[in-house]
């Protein structure tokens, strides 16, 4: 599939979602972000799996690409229901979505947190 119609066609899809979702490539690379996530400060290009690696734990991306169906994880965030989930993208094998429902309100709380 055209990377470029694909990033057209998760916009189209994605674009208003209120969580943070990114377009991601098999390879790690970030290839799309939808508002929520480039109003963040997200970006686009770099590899989603830098950084802290307590960030990546539990992730399933890779597995969820394997067995071609969607992975999800319920994270123990104090106060905030958390749930990440990886989606392959049908018919783009080498694709898959990722976003965390309660992400917003988890990295809020983490914020009001580090102001005490």
């Amino acid at each position: 599939m055209d990377e470029q119609k694909l990033i057209e066609a998760f916009n189209m899809m994605w674009g208003k979602y209120p969580e943070q979702v990114r377009l991601i490539r098999k390879d790690f690379t970030i290839i799309a972000g939808n508002e929520a996530y480039l109003k963040f400060g997200g970006p686009v290009g770099s590899r989603c799996n830098t950084g802290d690696p307590a960030m990546h734990k539990g992730c399933r991306a890779a597995e969820a690409l394997k067995a071609k169906e969607a992975r999800s994880v319920v994270h123990d965030f104090p106060g905030v229901y958390t749930e990440s989930l990886w989606v392959p993208v049908s018919g783009a094998e080498d694709y898959y979505i990722h976003f965390t429902n309660g992400g917003n309100a988890m990295f809020a709380k983490l914020a009001e947190n580090q102001q005490k």
